[in-house]
């Protein structure tokens, strides 16, 4: 049996044995659909199994897992996608035992010859439009099939075959020349423009596939009069159509306002007003691929009011223009659009929101789209106040030397762009959007690639962000901020959450609901004796520095100061009340929080030494008031805040003289200024050992100097490991590995880190 018989079966049923390699793609599992409800035996492959093919498999289809030779032994007829290339061991095993094979396109225009066929064409706005006809013409008791491109929850699913209906609704493609394959009862062209030029030299190439697909519509012709291309190519055709907001089409649109996602206009037949639109897709271009929805149904015999019944329910297609979440704060969308013309259009949409500004990541699709159109790319991102371009999406080309994310960027510079750049690591994207990410601004994902993952990334970090805000009330909270801003050590990934409560009260909530949520709470004062690692810290970061957490107060001989307060602040506060036994503080980085956790201690004192009682918050966020003896402290450790969070604590001293306790100060600065390193570090990194202080063992181990990328072990002080400016977290990690093996293995000596180390190794989205 040859392959034109077979394609001929189809059209009447006849369980034929059909494998399809790729199955798993949104066009491939539609034609699989389609195939089992024609009542075929039908098999599939892929790399990997999604939700859809869950489905399909309760519906008959027999999927593989993975591709084998032995999968296709039985199979009458075989369709492959269109990424599917030789090399694929199922491919190349049908080619060298003769089978008979096509591409997704002979099949689907197989099963449009079952039915009226209606094909949805043009280079922008596929998708939507074909999902939008099949909608009105459902809802318009027609009955139809359908098979688009994407995932349309109105539709239920991306094809469906109903044996009740004459008329087929189908997204034609026409990026590598197969549009020329059907032969419908009618058309609808939206655009013809230089695109796909992968595959196509020109656009005079592009119209001879548009010209043999306009020769072989029997009936009407819908096209879109303000497009130049489409009305030079489908005006002579004898079922032409045209629609628009030209004076000149047959089905014209005006009185457009938009309104957040909505678009109301009014549509005129002939010059005859039909009625008024409310449409729920937003975006001008949809405004017009609505109306060429209108000219169809109408043109069949639904009626109007039907019509606009159907398009105001209609909810667009997943990735165009979808709204992946939405407040009164911020907006995260995704859109496939990859094309100069799309990402224009998109960003306008975006613009007309009413957001305060447009966030966007776009990734270019295939290197040589992105050569040829360089240009028009530069000219796209007018819209978009802040644009990071990623590296380009290959799809199957191979690399052009050359070319990359930053040929855009280059284009947009030209073009005066102030806020464009190249980020070619995806990952990165997501976190320097998001740090830039400000209320009342909208971000963007766009391209056909997989750029969505990071706009997925962002929405659900974007709705977390603002539930800890509205959750916390006062203070600020943002996403993705820098920790190597604040430590001292001056490295650090990003924290996931950036919080600043300025109450008590606010913090206790935002602990409370970390708690419920299972969400992760680090608190975080100055960063002093603090090692982030590169990959950040996942969940919130609480910063205690603002407003109650500064305040300091002195009564009857006592100090009481909130967590925020700075070491040096609290020992010049007892100077001035004439409080002694605070001097040791003078020059320790750290702030109130740091050094009750962490037991701090220098020159003699110890910070519980001085300490009357600590207020602090248990991780529901109840408050409580303890003293020491209550508490359990030990050597540079406090076990009861490990999962307590302090906020203020009352110190004690001694009665003192200003003048006396000033020249302590001054002795303590300098003996600091003289012993320990200006270099940013994280303060002491070792417990002095019972052996001798770390500091001593590191000098005699002849490791002072000693250096690992941009971390150094500190000339002036042995227990210092320093920042030269460009050290990594990993660079100093290693150094405090290679001082532990080497006092291990020439002294036996088994140092233990003083210095805190958290966070992620790889990142905190992975």
């Amino acid at each position: 049996m040859d392959t034109g018989q077979i394609l001929a079966d189809i059209l009447v049923g006849g369980e034929l044995k059909v494998h399809l390699i790729g199955v798993a793609g949104s066009g491939m599992s539609g034609i699989a659909g389609l195939l089992v409800a024609l009542g075929h035996h039908v098999s599939g492959s892929d790399k990997a199994r999604n939700i859809e093919i869950d489905r399909l498999e309760k519906l008959g289809l027999r999927f593989y897992l993975g591709q084998d030779a032995a999968n296709i032994s039985d199979a009458d007829l075989i369709i492959f996608s269109s990424a599917i290339r030789p090399g694929n061991v199922e491919y190349d095993e049908a080619i060298r035992t003769n089978r008979n094979m096509v591409r997704r396109a002979d099949a689907l225009a197989a099963i449009l010859n079952c039915k009226k066929g209606i094909v949805v064409c043009g280079m922008h706005g596929k998708t939507t439009t074909s999902s939008m006809a099949a909608h009105a013409l459902k809802v318009g008791g027609l009955c139809p099939s359908h098979y688009v491109g994407a995932e349309i929850p109105i539709l239920g699913t991306n094809a469906n075959w109903d044996s009740r209906g004459e008329f087929f609704v189908a997204e034609g493609d026409e990026s590598d020349g197969t549009l020329a394959f059907y032969h419908p009862e009618h058309a609808i062209v939206l655009n013809i423009e230089e695109e796909h030029l992968d595959y196509y030299a020109d656009l005079a190439a592009i119209e001879v596939v548009f010209n043999q697909l306009l020769s072989q519509t029997r009936g009407k012709v819908i096209f879109n009069a303000d497009d130049a291309n489409a009305t030079r190519l489908c005006s002579p055709h004898p079922g032409a159509v045209s629609y628009g907001e030209s004076h000149t089409a047959f089905y014209r649109f005006d009185d457009v306002h938009t309104k957040d996602f909505q678009s109301h206009f009014r549509v005129l037949r002939g010059g005859e007003p039909l009625g008024a639109i409310t449409l729920n897709v937003p975006g001008r271009h949809n405004v017009s691929n609505s109306v060429g929805v209108v000219a169809l149904a109408t043109e069949l015999g639904v009626p109007f009011a039907k019509i606009a019944e159907a398009l105001e329910s209609f909810r667009g297609a997943r990735r165009r223009f979808e709204i992946k979440y939405r407040s009164d704060r911020y907006m995260v969308v995704d859109d496939y659009g990859h094309h100069p013309s799309e990402v224009k259009a998109t960003l306008a949409t975006a613009k007309n929101t009413g957001r305060k500004r447009v966030l966007c990541m776009f990734q270019p699709h295939r290197y040589s789209r992105t050569l040829k159109l360089k240009e028009e790319f530069g000219r796209a991102f007018h819209h978009a106040d802040v644009a990071i371009i990623a590296d380009v999406y290959p799809a199957s080309e191979l690399p052009i030397e050359g070319v990359s994310g930053q040929t855009i960027v280059d284009e947009m510079v030209r073009e005066g762009h102030e806020a464009a750049s190249f980020q070619p690591d995806r990952k990165r994207i997501a976190l320097e959007i998001g740090r830039a990410l400000e209320p009342g601004d909208v971000i963007i994902s766009l391209g056909a690639g997989n750029i969505h993952e990071a706009g997925t990334i962002l929405a659900r970090d974007v709705k977390q962000l603002d539930e800890l805000q509205t959750v916390m009330g006062h203070g600020s909270i943002k996403l993705y901020e820098p920790l190597s801003k604040h430590t001292t050590m001056r490295v650090g990934g990003p924290a996931q959450f950036w919080a600043e409560p300025e109450t008590e009260e606010a913090f206790a909530r935002l602990v409370r609901f970390c708690t419920l949520n299972e969400l992760p709470i680090f608190v975080m004062g100055r960063g002093s004796n603090l090692l982030v690692r590169d990959g950040g810290i996942r969940g919130v970061v609480v910063h205690l520095s603002r407003g109650e957490f500064k305040k300091i107060e002195v009564r009857d001989g006592k100090i009481q100061a909130g967590v925020g307060v700075k070491q040096k602040e609290l020992a010049y506060a007892a100077r001035d009340a004439e409080i002694g036994g605070f001097e040791w503080l003078e020059g320790i980085p750290g702030n109130v929080g740091g050094a009750l956790r962490m037991n701090a201690g220098a020159m003699g004192g110890e910070t519980f030494r001085q300490v009357v009682s600590v207020r602090f918050i248990d991780p529901h966020g109840n408050f409580h008031m303890k003293t020491p003896a209550e508490m359990d402290v030990h050597y540079r450790h406090c076990g009861t805040l490990d999962k307590n969070y302090a906020v203020s604590a009352t110190f004690v001293g001694q009665p003192g003289n200003a003048e006396q306790i000033e020249k302590l100060l001054e002795a303590s600065t300098q003996k600091r200024r003289t012993s320990q390193p200006r270099e940013s570090s994280a303060g002491c990194i070792f417990k002095n050992p019972e052996q001798c202080p770390a500091g001593k063992l590191v000098d005699e181990l002849g490791l002072k100097g000693a250096r690992i990328g941009g971390a150094k072990v500190s000339e002036v002080h042995g227990n210092f490991i320093v920042n030269d400016g460009h050290a990594t977290a990993t660079d100093v990690l290693a150094m405090i590995d290679k001082v532990k093996e080497v006092a291990l293995r020439e002294r036996g000596i088994k140092l233990e880190t003083e210095v805190q180390i958290v966070g992620e190794e790889k990142g905190i989205h992975d």
